[in-house]
């Protein structure tokens, strides 16, 4: 098992920056991939990122790509999400996930953990 608790969410202008930790306590956290959804009202929850046990190897939402990073710091059992260039249609709650696996997953079925979510709000 493992508990996961989001911060750094808040509110920002179109065109600026965010990061948000995920902090995790539990199981030893460099034996998870982990990954960042977001749900938008009224929409369904989207993949966002995710990244590997280690970190060498990270994806994205196509919406996201090249403007957002995930990174890692095992030694402090968090994981990161910079937010760049941020629109207005990145509004949204956005979740911290967990799997107890090496793999790249984009499918919230791939991830068993979840944290309670963190709002962003983005105004034009």
């Amino acid at each position: 098992q493992v508990q996961l608790a989001e911060s750094g969410g808040g509110s920002v202008q179109a065109g600026g920056s965010l990061r948000l930790s995920c902090s995790a306590s539990g199981r030893t956290f460099s034996t998870f991939s982990m990954a960042w959804f977001r749900q938008a009202p009224g929409k369904e929850r989207e993949f966002v990122a995710t990244i590997s046990q280690n970190g060498a190897w990270s994806g994205y939402g196509d919406s996201v790509q090249g403007r957002f990073t995930i990174s890692r710091d095992n030694t402090e059992n968090t994981v990161y999400l910079q937010m760049n260039s941020l629109k207005s249609e990145d509004t949204a709650v956005y979740y911290c996930a967990a799997a107890p696996a090496d793999y790249i997953g984009t499918l919230m079925n791939d991830y068993p953990y979840w944290g309670q979510g963190t709002q962003v709000t983005v105004s034009s």
